[in-house]
């Protein structure tokens, strides 16, 4: 092991040691059905505490990479070269469905009115007649630096504000999705799943291929059968389902788009609001900004009637962008554009989403 804890770094020691020992997993440092070193061990050669090592270890447990067996340690469940054809075990929490009501409505986001009246108040202060004026066809600059710095912090996502794209929702920016992709591409989506997300794509003539959502994911033999070139996926809590998948079918989701040069559209609305102490990895950084279109909106987070979306264009699809659609004006009003920035600028938007998860964690601790 050769496990180095960073006392400079920005990320937490259990953080930096997840990572480390997710790399190891990855890279096969660790095989399929092999142990992990004990906490204690681990624990002794890092210089982190057993409760430090803990945090990591539920992590990788949480996400598919390992499985913890009681009296006899963590074993390694995740398999690179053929996650394809493995039925790997995916932890789900049936919940009491008086609490799934309660965590459901949740997801309306319980903005505090107060901090968005105070921020509305400072926008027509700050910036005067600047709200005036018509944003820029990707969207404002400082709300787009405003979202590269916040997912770099929450998210692990580093990427260029020429890269982001700001649009009145999901639904008008899968329309955009469509437009660049042209009808002759055709579609693969969840089945079950959100219904308009079919709608929007044969409103723009494209074919969609309906794919089995099951437990653990999209069903691998249709994944493989159908002649898709672009799968779109809500990996985290799907809709109606409340399904998420774990790393191993992710990295299959990254492999089927690989092995034919497809795109996977990543629609990731809800996943800031998981009950996990990290936030859920995003296929867009798994796959190092290759062939992923990551889509958000803050219609959850902040409140149904907030109509911003963003999505993120691998570095390489940019230039198709500006070719085919960068014509088209933003379709976000100026002002609320600015509220949004101050609100990821001062922290008020990461301090509201941080209560909220620790309010789902308490209130599914009850259960």
């Amino acid at each position: 092991m050769n496990y180095l804890m960073d006392n400079n770094s920005r990320l937490p020691a259990y953080l930096q040691l997840y990572q480390q020992l997710r790399e190891d997993i990855i890279n096969g440092a660790y095989p399929y059905g092999s142990k992990l070193p004990s906490k204690r061990t681990l624990s002794v050669e890092t210089g982190v505490s057993v409760i430090t090592v803990k945090h990591a270890i539920e992590l990788l447990s949480d996400e598919g990479y390992i499985e913890t067996r009681i009296r006899s340690g963590c074993f390694v469940i995740f398999r690179k070269d053929d996650f394809q054809d493995a039925a790997f075990p995916i932890r789900e929490t049936p919940l009491h469905s008086d609490v799934q009501h309660r965590v459901e409505s949740h997801k309306t986001g319980e903005f505090p009115y107060s901090v968005l009246a105070k921020t509305m108040r400072k926008v027509i202060l700050d910036y005067g007649e600047k709200i005036l004026t018509k944003s820029p066809n990707h969207g404002c600059a400082e709300l787009r630096t405003e979202i590269c710095a916040y997912l770099a912090r929450s998210r692990g996502i580093h990427i260029s504000s020429h890269q982001v794209i700001i649009g009145s929702g999901a639904e008008y920016l899968y329309g955009l999705i469509a437009q660049m992709m042209g009808q002759h591409i055709r579609f693969a989506i969840e089945n079950p799943s959100y219904d308009k997300i079919r709608k929007v794509y044969e409103a723009f003539g494209i074919s969609c291929d309906l794919l089995t959502l099951r437990s653990d994911g999209i069903d691998s033999a249709q994944l493989r059968q159908t002649d898709a070139a672009v799968l779109h996926t809500t990996p985290f809590n799907s809709f109606p389902s409340g399904i998420s998948v774990g790393a191993p079918k992710k990295h299959e989701y990254l492999q089927w788009a690989a092995l034919r040069n497809g795109i996977i559209i990543e629609d990731n609305f809800d996943s800031e609001l998981t009950v996990s102490s990290k936030a859920e990895d995003s296929l867009f950084s798994m796959s190092g900004g290759q062939n992923v279109i990551y889509v958000n909106t803050f219609s959850k987070t902040i409140a149904p009637s907030v109509r911003i979306g963003y999505m993120i264009l691998p570095e390489n699809m940019v230039e198709l962008y500006n070719e085919k659609l960068g014509f088209y004006s933003c379709t976000v009003p100026v002002f609320d554009q600015y509220v949004l920035t101050e609100l990821l600028r001062s922290g008020d938007f990461e301090r509201h989403i941080n209560r909220m998860r620790r309010k789902k964690r308490k209130e599914l601790a009850k259960w």
